[in-house]
């Protein structure tokens, strides 16, 4: 785990509302995947820097216990076009821990992974957490995925 500044960033993709509650942000995070692949959001996406995937989490009504938003999708250069029924945000950017995760994407390792970081003792700001799927992660069963949790 390692202290980092990320810059900021513009992403365009698929967005839901949901809560860690009874395990439905595990449900509803996997059914955004679903939708994300199936209506290959990531060929729609104009103006990406790069086919990296961003996972992210932001809107947070409190700490991961409230309810958040997802946002599911690309950066991009700027938010000029923003393809129909794709949602776009920009972010600040910040003060982040970096933590990485190997295994299994089908076998729970993003779920289990959160797990772990809701049990370690951070000083989170609940502004904009995000996870990484670059090229470490397009061997499902065998994934490297980055997490960044924002802190104060």
């Amino acid at each position: 785990m390692q202290k980092v500044q990320v810059a900021p960033f513009h992403l365009v993709g698929l967005s839901i509302r949901t809560t860690n509650e009874n395990g439905q942000g595990a449900i509803d995070i996997g059914q955004l995947w679903g939708r994300f692949m199936s209506e290959g959001v990531l060929n729609k996406i104009e103006n990406k820097i790069d086919d990296t995937i961003y996972s992210l989490y932001t809107n947070y009504e409190g700490d991961y216990t409230q309810p958040y938003t997802v946002i599911l999708g690309c950066c991009v250069h700027d938010l000029s076009t923003v393809p129909e029924g794709l949602v776009a945000k920009s972010f600040k950017g910040g003060t982040y821990m970096k933590l990485s995760a190997k295994g299994d994407l089908t076998k729970g390792l993003i779920v289990e992974q959160w797990q772990h970081i809701w049990r370690m003792d951070l000083n989170r700001s609940y502004t904009c957490d995000f996870e990484v799927f670059d090229e470490r992660a397009q061997n499902p069963n065998e994934a490297e995925v980055d997490f960044y949790i924002a802190v104060e």
